[in-house]
Formats: structure tokens, C-alpha cells, sequence
């Protein structure tokens, strides 16, 4: 049985915080997210990572994968510098302990991007607008080398070589859990060589949040976006983050408008987190994590969009 936090042991870890009420709040699967209500009635967000609070097995992959790895509280301490450093805003940070593993920052508030694009559009242009801005900051924002901000750089590889063998091994790893991939896995391998083919040499790093959607971002009073779960930021090619943005926004994705993207590595990393988004819902869905069903889907649309670009 998972052992989340109580409200007497927010008492123990933060002595003198003076909380109140304590709310667990849903969408995290690598650390625990609540809402601390302090007696003033004002309310702080606290990060806890714990192995109790992480949801995701490990994972085999290729040795030089840097979305793979620690992503705890050192890195969330220098991806926020890094971001704050790029004129991203978010979440003021009151308090880091790294020996307790927490942070404690402050509630942005309630209403995330996501929510209010769907009941207000009119309302989220502006936000939407800022949050182009500051993506644009960070894909500008380049280095020679790729990898976690707390990793050192060294000798690497091409990019886009790592990747294709990164979703070489995802592939490899559901493959046989779906007769649809089994059928279809030496056209799908030769289909992800076959967009490789085609991508240029570059090497030109950003900072890469590399998970964004609508629902990581939240528009607090001031009308700020404010962007939160950066833990996995990394420097790498802006075409991964354009990948994902462009999936989770849809058709609002313009209204952030997006830097020009290379249409080759894009379209790469594009199919490459489609396979992604087939074997890690299905790694987790094998897990404890409460909304399994969720995570089956997600992977069976995705299944169905890997079979599509055949």
C-alpha cells in the first residue's frame, strides 16, 4: 500500500509551517503533489519525491538517453534557475530541502491553461501568447550539447541517432503485447530509419521541457502562465518539445506562435513519441497506478497512429 502524506506529517517535515488542511492533488506520477492550506487561509503548493509517490518502473533503453534518469529534487532546483534564468515564469520558490526531498512553492492557482482555453478562448489569448514567448526564449537558448542540466556533457552522438534507437527499444518492448505491432514491426522500423534518412546534421541545444501540454501551465490572478512539472527540462533539439506541444495543444497550437521547426526532424521525433506514448502507458498501466484504463487507451491511440503513418 502507497503511504502518501498526511497532515501531521507536513507537521513533522516542515515544522512552524502552521498547516491546516492538506489535499492531495491528481496528475502526478513521479512525485506527490499537494495543496497546503495554511491557518491565515492562504495555501502554498509542496513537491514531495519519494519512492512511494513515484508510480513508473524502470524502464530498458539506450545508454546515452537523457529523458531517461533521475528526475528528483536536484533537478527540479537547477531546471528552475535555468528557467527563471530564460524569463520563463514559474512557481516562486519558498522553501527547498534537500535532505527532506520537498519544496515548497507558491499556488499559482486553480485554473490551468487547458481549462481555460475550453471555457474562455478569448481569455487565454493572451496567456497563450506569453507562453510562445517564453518557449521561444528557451528554444533560443542553445548549447552544442544535449542531455539532463545536471549532467555533465561530454563526447556525444548525433541527436537524432539516439533517438531512433530509443524508440527501437520502446518498440521492442510492446511489440509482442499487441498482434497489431507484432505484424506490423519490421514496416514500423523501417519507417522510423526512414525518417532518419532524411535529417540534417545540426547541433544547436535548447531548453526542452519536453512534456508541455495546456495542463502544465497554469494562469494564476495576474494572468501569467505559469509553467510547472519541468522536472524532465533538458537541452535538446526544439523539434522534440514542438512534437509534443503540437499533439497536446491541437489546433491552438498556432495561437502560440511557434518558431520555423526543421519538417524532417520533426516528423522524426514526432513518430518516435508516438512509440513512446504506446510503451510507457502500458509500462505503468502494469502498475498500481488508479486510472489504468486511461493509460490502456492512451496506448491503443497511439498504437493506431504509429500504424497510420505506414
Amino acid at each position: 500500500m502507497r503511504e502518501f502524506l498526511g497532515i501531521d506529517d507536513v507537521g513533522e517535515l516542515i515544522p512552524g509551517l502552521g498547516a491546516v488542511e492538506l489535499t492531495r492533488l491528481a496528475g502526478g506520477t513521479k512525485k506527490g503533489v499537494y495543496r497546503v492550506r495554511l491557518g491565515d487561509d492562504s495555501t502554498v503548493i509542496l513537491y514531495r519525491w519519494a519512492a512511494g509517490e513515484n508510480y513508473w518502473p524502470s524502464v530498458a533503453t539506450v545508454p546515452d538517453d537523457p529523458f531517461t534518469g533521475e528526475a528528483g529534487i536536484a533537478e527540479f532546483a537547477a531546471n528552475h534557475a535555468a528557467l527563471r534564468n530564460a524569463g520563463v515564469r514559474v512557481p516562486e520558490l519558498l522553501r527547498l530541502d534537500h535532505d527532506g526531498a520537498f519544496a515548497l512553492v507558491e499556488d499559482a492557482g486553480g485554473e490551468s491553461l487547458e481549462r481555460l482555453m475550453e471555457k474562455d478562448p478569448a481569455a487565454a489569448a493572451a496567456p497563450l501568447a506569453e507562453l510562445g514567448a517564453a518557449l521561444r526564449r528557451m528554444h533560443a537558448d542553445v548549447t552544442a550539447h544535449y542531455g539532463p542540466l545536471t549532467r555533465p556533457a561530454g563526447p556525444q552522438r548525433p541527436a537524432e541517432d539516439m533517438v531512433v534507437d530509443r524508440a527501437l527499444v520502446h518498440l521492442a518492448a510492446v511489440a509482442d503485447r499487441d498482434p497489431r505491432l507484432t505484424a506490423a514491426r519490421n514496416r514500423i522500423e523501417d519507417h522510423l530509419r526512414g525518417l532518419r534518412e532524411t535529417v540534417l546534421p545540426r547541433r544547436e541545444y535548447g531548453l526542452v521541457h519536453g512534456e508541455l501540454g495546456a495542463d502544465h501551465v497554469f494562469v494564476n490572478a495576474a494572468g501569467e502562465p505559469v509553467m510547472i512539472d519541468f522536472e524532465g527540462l533538458i537541452r535538446f533539439d526544439a523539434e522534440w518539445d514542438h512534437a509534443w506541444i503540437e499533439m497536446r495543444f491541437g489546433a491552438d497550437y498556432p495561437r502560440l506562435d511557434p518558431a520555423a521547426t526543421d519538417p524532417a526532424r520533426l516528423a522524426l521525433y514526432s513518430y518516435a513519441q508516438v512509440l513512446s506514448l504506446i510503451e510507457g502507458p502500458l509500462r505503468i498501466a502494469g502498475t498500481d497506478f488508479p486510472d489504468r484504463q486511461w493509460m490502456l487507451d492512451l496506448a491503443d491511440w497511439n498504437i493506431t497512429k504509429a500504424l497510420a503513418a505506414l
